[in-house]
């Protein structure tokens, strides 16, 4: 018996993991963000490494997950590479509530590794709302933070 593919469950998944077990790889050459944006689906659920400088960090309230765990903590903000931006989502911690202030701050020059969402319909991603589900009319692209580290010049 064949069964259909909970991309919803599989996606929710696939951020569970990546908070419990951080991957300890990391890419060799960041890959810029104008790159990402012309053609989202090559790198669509793949963790690249991207640098730039940090804007428009807001924190989030708490916010539910399907299965009904809370999340705290969490943020976004903008990546800024020359022309290009992309937002970032910071999921924070989930199960115990805890308060805690964003990692970074407005023009913190930062290498962010991250793993890239570009789905084109059904997908989640992270708002200022909570969590969302894309429209098929939505081209969200967003990238999911498991590390950020400052750029020291």
């Amino acid at each position: 018996m064949r069964t259909a593919f909970n991309y919803p469950a599989a996606l929710l998944f696939s951020f569970a993991v990546a908070l419990v077990f951080p991957c300890p790889l990391r890419a060799s050459d960041p890959v810029s963000i104008q790159q990402i944006l012309e053609d989202p689906q090559i790198y669509h659920l793949r963790r690249v490494t991207m640098q730039g400088t940090v804007r428009d960090v807001t924190s989030l309230d708490p916010y539910k997950l399907p299965n009904e765990t809370i999340c705290y903590g969490a943020y976004l903000f903008r990546l800024e590479e020359e022309e290009a931006t992309i937002p970032i989502a910071v999921l924070g911690f989930c199960g115990k509530p805890v308060v805690k202030d964003p990692d970074v701050e407005d023009g913190d020059h930062v290498e962010v590794s991250a793993t890239i969402q570009a789905p084109s319909h059904g997908g989640y991603y992270l708002s200022f709302q909570g969590l969302k589900v894309v429209t098929e009319q939505e081209g969200v692209v967003q990238a999911v933070a498991d590390r950020i580290l400052p750029v020291i010049e």
